[in-house]
């Protein structure tokens, strides 16, 4: 698989320490993604991969440790100043406005990273380049047309993981974190989403938290492993495979198995 190749990572932990009381979330943790790769994180539930998310996103705090964005040290931002420095991140749980139509989604995500503010003496639907960026957005992550009129809420849980994922890519992010997005699906979605993700390969950096190994092993340029807040191993999908400690400590006797519940 191939990167894209910078003078500088496009994200950079260093020493990331998370403590809750007596526990240790993250001991210490860094990693480096180059831009344009699609970086795997994987490893048992209670490993930290979850709390790790929320340092690089800025929704916690860390407790000692560096964070840089594209040579850029963005410690000390909050979660809405890392998006607009160029970090991304899509949930766990899928978060959109479940009402909306699946367009006006789109377009709120748009109109949120365009700088420009509500116009309330005209409708928004007025704002015809606002709905025309929200419509090629939904083209780039193969929404299908049909669906856009719909209220977000009603459509299957695939679909509104393609839709949430494309709520990501309306910040044009240099970095995007993808928190198990398979979560909740069927094979076919999973597929689906899959084969989406790839069309995304290099456009931005992209750290993929995730329990399906199929779709890790599918996607993955490199892969690192966490195991009780610690990273133990980092490395291409070959090397990974071929990893004794990780595969005593996550992979069993055969990953392609080895898919965990959320």
């Amino acid at each position: 698989m191939n990167a894209a190749v910078s003078s500088a990572p496009a994200l950079q932990a260093s020493g990331l320490v998370r403590r809750f009381g007596a526990l240790v979330a993250t001991d210490h943790v860094s990693l480096t993604l180059n831009p344009g790769e699609i970086h795997a994180l994987i490893g048992p539930n209670g490993a930290g991969k979850s709390t790790l998310i929320h340092l690089l996103s800025g929704t916690l705090a860390a407790d000692e440790g560096r964070l840089m964005l594209g040579g850029r040290d963005i410690t000390a931002l909050n979660a809405h100043q890392r998006v607009a420095a160029g970090l991304s991140r899509s949930f766990q749980i899928t978060h959109i406005f479940k009402q909306s139509s699946v367009l006006d989604n789109l377009a709120l995500a748009v109109q949120a990273h365009s700088g420009s503010s509500f116009r309330f003496w005209r409708p928004r639907a007025a704002d015809t380049a606002l709905y025309d960026q929200a419509r090629e957005l939904a083209r780039e992550c193969a929404i299908d047309p049909a669906l856009l009129g719909r209220p977000a809420g009603t459509l299957p849980h695939g679909e509104q993981r393609k839709v949430e994922f494309a709520l990501a890519q309306a910040a044009r992010p240099s970095v995007l974190l993808l928190d198990e997005p398979m979560a909740g699906m069927g094979p076919d979605e999973t597929l689906r989403l899959t084969e989406l993700i790839e069309t995304q390969r290099g456009q931005a950096a992209m750290l993929l938290v995730e329990h399906d190994m199929q779709a890790v092993f599918r996607l993955a340029d490199r892969i690192s492993v966490l195991v009780y807040g610690r990273v133990i191993a980092t490395g291409t999908p070959d090397e990974i495979r071929a990893n004794p400690e990780v595969r005593q400590a996550y992979l069993g006797d055969d990953e392609t198995d080895a898919k965990e519940t959320a």
